[in-house]
């Protein structure tokens, strides 16, 4: 049987309150009929009505009451569930696995009417999978699009446990039984405006000219201010074309001005004007490259200002001729297409040469240390700058973690002669425990701590210099007291050999010494092949004066006959990448130094008609590096630096962990693509 209706709460407190009052007055009534027996009667004949009426009520008027009571609240669920249907907010149920169980009408507007229901959410909104929907009873918001239209949409899990207890049909089940209610905020025209404010956000950006006193050298005076006047107009037809401001602040400066929206036209074009301003030529024999860095979506135009100068520092120590665009947390870079031009002078050595040894000279200790797995530029520029510490009769370490089979003659000549160069080899730790107060540090051959061979010594020590030849990345070393860094050099061992000449009269070498930068050089350059400009051989010419001997050198480097082989046959197995790129693996089975020889390989691929570069892969203590080389037609570095490594114009590399070599081969593949259809190459 059904359960009898009953009242209760607030309704049932009137009807006890009236009868609560009845009785009140009964009991007030005896005590008037010994005042007045006619009064006492009066009040009785009233109580009888009086609780002939509640009764009635009672009686005749519950059933009225409780059914108009009923009636009423089935008209306003009713008119809830209508509102609910109409309401101006798309809302949807989903059960469990995300499928849609009902929605409203604008809900339906969205998806279409009546496709919706039974289907999985994520047929509509790709962003909203089953993975993504609230585990537990907390709100979850995502932004997704759907046919051009952005939405914030609201996901929160309903719980049904009250409901299946108290239903009749369905039974409560072990686990949770629950609904997601998904809501709909459309931000479309909020993100149009929002867009329209980013778009109208002011870019700072910085045009310096890499090479204003190379390329107007041989420019006679007339024609000097007529090529200035046109690049100039370039600059200034450029920039103003996209409602830009330029003003030139010093002879080979800019500041410019730019909307957001216009620096997107400026992506879009890949930056024109790099390649433009080359073709400005009257008279000169070097075409003119420009740098530009650009600051953008700082919280002030200062800021920007800021990034801007930092974007403009990082492009010169890429080697200029390019862009580069730094916002916070992101740094692109575009263009870099040119080789770095060589400086003639030797005005910028001669005065880094001296601000080092003033830091030096200060210190008790110097510590010296290039980058892991240490190469023979990184220990023969060690080698240097452990000379130049022992002319200022300084106790100096050189930080050497692991040696490689290809760099273990060379380290011998030093590690065998404890008497000259006493305590000079230690390892990390070692240098952690000798760390004093008043020490000073030398990073060579390398601008990024995370490569470096203790990057923690970088916290102990209060000087740091860094000496390095490499395009500057990301990734640098910021709090350097001395920094000298210069894409345009073959090799750390040259800088350090041109530096050894400006410190004081000159440091005095010995033969082995020698040997050991003059290696730098030579293996760097692939025996003076690649990179190699007139300061390399001067500084070759003078470690040959020093003592230098070619067939020392040789004979430390000559190889074993496992890994010629090994080199013979990763050329055998070279794949040609659609017509111009060299791909091969290097098995590093049987090889003692396998990432030497997928570089040296990858020198020797170049050497094949019609290769624009070349990029040997090979596996080596669970990693797996890069080896990649060109000549002048490909920039191997922003092609590895898509791999997250790096390097210069023509000699880079990266290393990958977690993947395969078959995997990195088609990562590399589809950045060649990638690049090749956006003409980047």
């Amino acid at each position: 049987m059904a359960k009898k209706v009953k009242v209760k709460g607030k309704l049932k407190l009137y009807f006890w309150l009236l009868l609560a009052f009845g009785i009140v007055l009964t009991f007030i009534d005896i005590p008037i009929y010994f005042v007045s027996i006619i009064s006492g009667i009066v009040i009785s004949c009233f109580l009888v009505v009086y609780f002939v009426g509640i009764l009635m009520m009672w009686l005749y008027f519950r059933r009225y009451l409780i059914d108009e009571m009923v009636n009423f609240a089935t008209e306003y669920g009713q008119i809830q569930k209508q509102i609910l249907k109409e309401l101006n907010l798309p809302h949807a149920l989903l059960d469990h696995k995300g499928r849609i169980v009902w929605a409203n009408g604008e809900f339906e507007k969205v998806v279409g009417t009546d496709r919706g229901f039974g289907k999985s959410i994520n047929s509509f909104f790709e962003e909203v999978s089953e993975e993504i929907l609230p585990a537990d009873i907390s709100e979850k918001e995502i932004n997704i699009s759907y046919e051009s239209r952005e939405f914030r949409a609201n996901i929160k899990r309903i719980s049904l446990e009250n409901m299946v207890g108290n239903s009749h049909f369905i039974e409560e089940s072990v686990d949770e039984d629950f609904l997601y209610g998904l809501y709909l905020f459309d931000e479309t025209a909020l993100k149009i405006a929002l867009k329209e404010i980013d778009d109208q956000s002011v870019v700072v950006g910085m045009i310096y000219i890499d090479n204003y006193e190379e390329a107007l050298e041989n420019v006679d005076d007339v024609r000097r201010s007529l090529l200035l006047a046109l690049v100039d107009r370039k600059i200034t037809q450029c920039i103003s074309s996209l409602d830009g401001i330029v003003r030139k602040t010093e002879k080979d400066k800019y500041f410019l001005i730019l909307r957001k929206r216009s620096l997107a036209e400026l992506k879009e074009s890949k930056f024109e004007i790099l390649e433009e301003i080359k073709t400005v030529s009257i008279g000169n024999e070097r075409p003119i490259t420009l740098s530009i860095g650009v600051g953008l979506d700082g919280l002030t135009y200062s800021q920007n200002s800021e990034f801007a100068r930092a974007a403009i520092d990082l492009a010169l120590g890429r080697g200029g001729d390019q862009v580069v665009i730094k916002s916070p947390g992101n740094v692109q870079y575009y263009g870099g297409k040119s080789q770095s031009s060589e400086k003639n002078t030797r005005v910028k050595a001669r005065v880094k040469a001296q601000a080092l040894r003033e830091i030096l000279i200060n210190k008790d200790q110097i510590f010296i240390m290039g980058h892991r797995m240490a190469d023979v530029d990184s220990f023969g520029s060690a080698i240097g700058v452990y000379c130049i510490a022992r002319s200022l009769d300084k106790k100096a370490f050189i930080i050497l973690n692991e040696v490689t089979p290809s760099l273990r003659p060379l380290v011998n000549l030093f590690a065998s002669n404890e008497e000259l160069y006493p305590g000079m080899l230690v390892n990390s730790e070692a240098a952690l425990n000798m760390v004093g107060n008043n020490a000073a540090l030398v990073v060579v051959d390398t601008n990024k701590p995370s490569i470096s061979e203790c990057a923690e010594i970088l916290n102990y020590v209060k000087a740091i210099v860094v000496l390095d030849h490499h395009r500057q990345g990301e990734e640098i070393i910021d709090n350097a007291t001395l920094s000298y860094v210069e894409p345009y050099a073959s090799s750390a061992s040259e800088m350090v050999a041109e530096v050894l000449q400006y410190i004081d009269e000159g440091v005095k070498l010995s033969g082995v010494e020698a040997d050991a930068l003059y290696s730098g050089i030579m293996i760097d350059t692939n025996n003076f092949m690649t990179k190699t400009g007139v300061r390399t051989f001067e500084a070759a010419a003078y470690l040959r004066r020093s003592g230098a001997d070619v067939t020392r050198v040789r004979k430390l480097f000559r190889e074993d006959a496992s890994e010629y082989l090994a080199k013979a046959k990763t050329i055998k197995d070279t794949n040609i990448y659609r017509n111009d790129y060299a791909i091969s693996v290097c098995d590093s089975a049987g090889c003692q130094s396998p990432t030497i020889v997928a570089a040296q390989t990858a020198n020797e691929l170049l050497n094949i008609n019609g290769i624009k570069a070349s990029f040997v892969f090979t596996e080596y203590q669970g990693k797996i590096y890069l080896s990649a080389r060109s000549i002048d037609e490909l920039n191997v570095q922003v092609v590895t630096e898509k791999l997250g490594g790096g390097g210069h114009m023509n000699v880079a590399g990266a290393q990958f962990e977690g993947i395969t070599v078959e995997e990195a081969i088609d990562r590399l593949k589809e950045i060649l693509d990638s690049m090749i259809d956006n003409k980047e190459i």
